[in-house]
């Protein structure tokens, strides 16, 4: 089985100029968690929702809501993204992209083909391989 059987193609990105109201914005449209991040059409990295939330200050912090919202506007999400993420291809088998998500801990994997991205594998993805590998062992008994 290879990445390409399990990995999700459709996937949003977001461009690095853009700032982290956009980012989260995106998050919250799209219900993804990972968002690769493109600079003239080429994957320059990858940023989770949990990257933007560790880099805002608390709205209780000093400041308030208006330095929360000044940081939202103010920051491009290339100030807090992960850059040069691994990556891996689509004709890699699922197993290889597995164990980098497994050793690395991390959620997620851009697909990249010829420089462009094909999409991400997710440990989500991952999840649904467990289940589409478990019911086939279940049909065989």
């Amino acid at each position: 089985m290879l990445v390409r059987d399990f990995m999700t193609s459709e996937v949003a990105t977001i461009d690095e100029q853009d700032n982290l109201l956009e980012t989260t914005l995106t998050f919250r449209r799209t219900h993804f968690r990972h968002l690769p991040v493109l600079a003239a059409g080429n994957l320059v990295g990858i940023v989770t929702e949990s990257d933007v939330r560790q880099f805002l200050p608390s709205l209780m912090a000093r400041g308030g809501p208006e330095e929360y919202n000044h940081i939202l506007e103010s920051t491009p999400v290339s100030k807090v993204m992960t850059r040069n993420p691994l990556t891996v291809r689509p004709d890699q088998p699922v197993t290889e992209a597995a164990q980098l998500l497994f050793t690395h801990h991390i959620g997620c994997l851009p697909v990249v083909e010829d420089g462009q991205l094909k999409g991400v594998i997710t440990t989500t993805d991952m999840l649904r391989l467990l289940i589409y590998l478990t019911r086939e062992q279940l049909a065989h008994e």
